[in-house]
């Protein structure tokens, strides 16, 4: 079994995986003086006794490096994963020169493409198994990709140059981040560099603005789609789709075993009706149902 959550820390995406490896991972971060005690607590107490913990950055938007400047300090990173990039802003926060200093810094930084490889990543040896992370995206040399890392070193938005990070449990659910990828970045790209996945996390917090192209829906065929905290003014609820609204819900834990995922949720009385209900404790929250994979 494995654990993936998603932590509600404010609006923005912050997750973390408990492998059934001795691997912890985190994917980017959100948190504020009110949240952030709470969620390194967390952390530092999940991934105790693990013998690899990494972090990984899908890219360096304000709402997914909050608080990293915190978490560094309190639980220091010494393997961070982000894609190559120059990115810079006009007003440059702490948790940004964070960032860099991660990102630049030889000894801790691993460039993220498609197909990378890793030890422990995606890489088994004698000594620990593979994690069960792939990275579908970047192309490096994929023009679109080439000219938003070009927009993001002079200032602008770094929302397409995110990575598509995929993690699979053996004999278990395959799950799917993407980042704040835009709709229209998302359609000029001419490939479709996702596979299937059972669950998705909807990019750029399940706004209209990153609404996955229904193309690439077809190939992803997701059985769940988990829509991330935003204004409800400006999200899209995936008409069609089974969807957990992180909004309603507060922070989601998806306990993965073979062939199904237990669904948990922290905010009471949140309900969904496609889920199957195994009668289960809540052992991680609030009970809500089992998906069948």
């Amino acid at each position: 079994m494995s654990i993936v959550k998603s932590l509600s820390g404010g609006d923005g995406d912050m997750f973390y995986i408990k492998h059934n490896s001795d691997s912890f991972t985190m994917i980017d971060c959100c948190m504020d003086e009110t949240t952030g005690g709470r969620i390194v607590k967390e952390l530092k107490t999940e991934s105790a006794e693990t013998g690899i913990v990494r972090f990984i950055s899908t890219h360096p938007d304000d709402d997914h490096i909050g608080g990293i400047t915190y978490l560094h300090e309190k639980m220091p990173i010494v393997n961070f994963y982000c894609v190559k990039n120059e990115a810079t802003k006009e007003d440059q926060s702490d948790d940004f020169d964070q960032y860099c200093a991660l990102r630049d810094d030889p000894k801790k930084a691993f460039y993220l493409q498609r197909g990378c490889t890793r030890k422990w990543l995606n890489e088994s040896d004698q000594e620990r198994d593979g994690a069960g992370m792939s990275i579908l995206w970047p192309v490096t040399d994929n023009k679109k990709y080439q000219e938003a890392l070009n927009a993001a070193a002079d200032g602008e938005s770094p929302n397409n140059i995110s990575a598509i990070i995929q993690y699979t449990l053996n004999g278990g659910a395959t799950v799917l981040w993407m980042g704040d990828l835009e709709t229209g970045f998302m359609e000029s790209v001419e490939l479709i560099p996702v596979g299937r996945a059972e669950i998705l996390f909807a990019p750029h917090h399940g706004r209209q603005t990153g609404k996955v192209p229904e193309e690439w829906l077809n190939v992803i065929r997701p059985k769940l789609v988990v829509i991330g905290e935003a204004p409800s003014k400006d999200l899209d609820y995936y008409k069609g789709y089974n969807t957990i609204t992180q909004n309603s819900a507060g922070d989601i834990t998806f306990d993965c075993v073979s062939g199904k995922v237990r669904i948990y949720v922290s905010l009471d009385g949140y309900w969904v009706d496609f889920l199957e209900n195994e009668g289960l404790e809540d052992s991680y929250g609030t009970y809500v149902g089992t998906l069948n994979i």
